[in-house]
């Protein structure tokens, strides 16, 4: 049976020692704080009295409350006043001496059946607790922050903490009312192992030009659901913070180049441009601290018009799955006249049928009237004949992830359609180029990448070829603005923006889960609750389809050639033995009787 800690001690009062004491004293824990000197312990109460005021004026807090929570909070200065406690955790920088050096003295300071907690994010838990005579009773114990606010509490166990000690703390965090995942020492634990490397592959997609800062953060926001982009986040984080973290996890975890810092986060942190906390990191702030972006050198304009776009009236959609009925539906929704294609009279008129069932469906969501609903079947024109696209002002394929199709489907379109036409991709993972040179005006293809499902997702992905004009550019931009959209450009490289950040992300969870490091219910809840993801790794590769996921990360490996994103066996075994996710039943779950 887990005792029962009474008493906690917490050192260092910065943003997250003072939410870790808040999360103690909100729960009826007696707290001693503890800080360096007086001016720090001043503003570890600032930080403190600042937290629990804002709750209350958010009326998350009653003043009542609010003045019981101060009042069990002990402030001290020096580690001498943790002589009684009987859990102490150090919320202290994230440098291994640091903390060596406060666990030797804690060590020394607190009675012998105290459990001593370190709150690193990425140091080894391990090598803090040799610096004890007692390291069977160190453990991590990582919140995340704002540490009120967030669930999730990692529980690091090296492989000497005691069982008792592991059951002890487990049973505390229920007590906090945080949900734990318990977990060995390893580089980076769940969260930041998954993390930093999807922010670190953010930031060289920028340092190379592949696409803006806004739109990398705006692709995974509108694409993926994310609470904030990678790069804002990266702000909020801290720079320096971010770098720390991702040196000790390359230098902890088997050297991996997708964790060595980008060089271009080095140099920003030497500049001193921090993120939030200096007032300029990625983005431009209106003081040091706050959160209020400003405009800097790097803003772009906004603007309702495209300077030098193509117009564009009518418009082809060759296709017939789920993702060519959206888009004909956004299309025809938005005033344009569609001429769809499919390969023979049966697709066809179950396309139709399948266009009117989803319209219907919006009526009946109220998000169409039925006068805009008969619009809208009014402007599709139905049709088996590619010739029939011969006056359309622009062409959006839609047919299957085969590069032999797509090939084959432009070379047609080159014939066709008039001069000038866009032609457009909805690949989510196949070269552009290649279908630009299947035909003879390279220039006037371009990728619109439309995520499912169409006529709700919001972002759409264009995508530049060496050889896509301006023009080319233009229009499609003009397009998608009018379709109501976001649109985010970039070059074309395998996976685009989301794919490339978000398909590595999922195959490093799997390859986490494939070396027994932790259940994939854990790792599901340290990405939703400690990061904020609106479905976890397995639940999201279950969704879109496993086949699928080994098909993207299979593209982007061959591509970039890097170790790193090779799929992991155990994603190629279970595709091998018909375990596809939802679709067939079995995933990483079993979805046969839900």
């Amino acid at each position: 049976m887990a005792r029962e800690i009474n008493t906690v001690g917490v050192v260092g009062l910065g943003t997250m020692g003072a939410g870790i004491v808040e999360v103690f004293a909100r729960n009826g824990i007696s707290v001693v704080a503890v800080e360096i000197s007086e001016a720090a312990l001043e503003r570890g109460r600032a930080n403190l009295a600042g937290s629990t005021d804002r709750a209350v004026a958010k009326g998350k807090l009653d003043p009542a409350d609010r003045d019981a929570l101060v009042a069990r909070v002990d402030f001290q200065v020096g580690l001498g006043a943790l002589h009684d406690v009987d859990f102490v955790i150090e919320a202290v920088p994230e440098h291994l001496d640091l903390k060596q050096k406060i666990f030797a003295e804690l060590d020394r300071v607190c009675k012998p059946d105290a459990i001593l907690a370190t709150n690193t994010s990425s140091l080894s838990v391990t090598e803090i607790s040799v610096a004890t005579h007692r390291p069977h009773q160190v453990i991590g114990v990582h919140f995340f922050n704002p540490a009120p606010v967030m669930k999730l509490v990692e529980v690091i166990k090296t492989v000497v903490t005691a069982d008792d000690v592991v059951a002890d703390v487990e049973a505390l965090c229920a007590r906090l009312g945080k949900v734990d995942v318990t977990i060995n020492d390893r580089a980076g634990f769940i969260a930041n192992a998954l993390l930093f490397g999807y922010l670190n592959n953010a930031v060289s997609m920028l340092e190379a030009h592949f696409a803006t800062r806004e739109d990398i953060d705006a692709a995974m926001r509108l694409g993926c659901g994310l609470p904030m982009g990678p790069l804002a986040l990266m702000d909020l984080i801290g720079l320096d913070t971010a770098y720390e973290i991702l040196d000790t996890m390359y230098r902890r975890g088997g050297r991996d180049r997708r964790h060595a810092p980008a060089p271009l986060l080095k140099q920003m942190v030497t500049a001193g441009l921090l993120g939030r906390k200096s007032g300029r990191g990625f983005y431009s702030y209106e003081k040091p601290g706050g959160p209020v972006v400003v405009a800097d050198e790097q803003t772009p304009i906004a603007s309702d018009s495209i300077p030098g776009a193509k117009a564009v009236g009518s418009v082809g959609v060759v296709g017939s799955g789920t993702m060519a009925i959206g888009i004909i539906e956004v299309f025809a929704k938005a005033g344009f006249e569609v001429t769809s294609i499919t390969r023979g009279g049966e697709k066809s008129a179950k396309l139709c049928e399948d266009y009117k069932v989803s319209l219907n469906k919006s009526v009946v969501r109220g998000r169409l009237t039925e006068a805009e609903r008969d619009t809208a079947l009014g402007r599709v024109t139905w049709s088996t004949n590619l010739e029939h696209l011969a006056d359309v002002d622009l062409v959006v394929e839609a047919v299957v992830e085969e590069l032999s199709v797509k090939k084959a489907l432009f070379a047609s379109l080159d014939e066709i359609c008039k001069p000038g036409v866009v032609l457009a991709t909805t690949t989510s993972s196949l070269p552009v180029v290649e279908c630009a040179m299947a035909t003879q005006r390279p220039a006037d293809v371009i990728g619109l990448h439309f995520f499912n499902p169409a006529p709700v997702m919001k972002l759409v992905e264009v995508v530049n070829t060496i050889r896509t004009s301006s023009t080319t550019t233009a229009t499609a931009l003009d397009v998608v603005r009018r379709l109501g959209k976001h649109a985010v450009t970039c070059a074309d490289r395998s996976g685009f923006i989301v794919n490339a950040l978000l398909f590595p992300y999922l195959n490093d969870a799997v390859k986490m889960l494939e070396a027994s490091y932790s259940t994939a219910d854990d790792i599901d809840y340290a990405m939703k609750l400690g990061c904020g993801y609106p479905m976890g790794p397995f639940e999201l590769l279950d969704v879109v389809g496993l086949d699928v996921s080994l098909a993207i990360q299979r593209e982007l490996y061959l591509e970039l050639r890097e170790p790193g994103f090779s799929p992991a066996p155990l994603l190629e075994h279970l595709v091998t033995a018909g375990y596809l996710g939802r679709k067939s039943g079995r995933g990483f779950r079993d979805h046969t009787h839900r």
